[in-house]
């Protein structure tokens, strides 16, 4: 299996890195108040741990290159918000000038060819998700489809251009009609933040969604327009 642009996959800010958050998912009960103050509690004692990494460990971590030990359980609300695919701003030419973009800094693909192979990539018929602290809404055709997932655990992933990557796996509680029995995040953040954006990974075979790098659906905010996804693409 080729892996080796796997690095290419999204663009998380690094400054995403800096926040943190963390609380565990064992419980399927909604969280209560006092769990809530204890997950605030902990998201400040990792961001002060992970303060103290220099600007340069930061940028490896972005790569793909990290210790295992600096990798962490995340709790479902750091990808809380209401998320928008990107594959329609693909298809309507909004991200053109990204790939435009792409192109004038590489010499290993055209414009033409980084849009063929985002539109693998970005690929999805969910065109929207609604995510909260213990829930994921799926909106497909207009229709809303809700989950309760709780956490599975984290996946570190070699890649043969040797660099690596962390998936974040969540568990369907209860079987449902119409909603993947798992998703997998990866944001380029190994330890609890909040993602400004992010890859999603969803189907019923968690071992075989491991497998995958060619499909990654691709989610930013539902209040930012095209211009300003291309941008903040761009900027990165």
């Amino acid at each position: 299996m080729n892996y080796s642009l796997i690095k290419g996959l999204g663009i998380l800010g690094l400054a995403a890195l800096l926040a943190a958050g963390c609380q565990t998912a064992d419980s399927p009960e909604p969280a209560t108040e006092a769990q809530s103050a204890s997950a605030e509690a902990k998201k400040t004692q990792v961001a002060a741990e992970n303060e103290s990494l220099s600007r340069d460990e930061k940028a490896q971590i972005y790569a793909g290159y990290f210790d295992d030990s600096l990798v962490a359980d995340r709790p479902l609300s750091d990808w809380a918000g209401d998320w928008q695919s990107v594959f329609p701003l693909l298809e309507n030419g909004d991200l053109d000038g990204v790939f435009a973009d792409k192109a004038a800094h590489s010499d290993d693909m055209t414009a033409e060819e980084y849009k063929d192979y985002y539109t693998e990539g970005y690929k999805t018929d969910i065109e929207r998700l609604i995510i909260t602290e213990d829930s994921v809404s799926f909106f497909k055709n207009g229709e809303e489809k809700t989950g309760r997932y709780t956490y599975d655990g984290f996946e570190i992933l070699d890649y043969e251009a040797g660099n690596r990557g962390v998936r974040f796996v969540f568990k369907l509680e209860e079987e449902t009609d119409g909603l993947p029995r798992f998703i997998q995040f990866s944001d380029h953040a190994i330890f609890p933040t909040d993602a400004d954006h992010y890859h999603i990974y969803f189907g019923d075979d968690r071992e075989a969604l491991l497998e995958e790098v060619l499909n990654w659906p691709t989610f930013y905010p539902s209040d930012m327009d095209g211009a300003g996804i291309a941008e903040e693409m761009m900027a990165h």
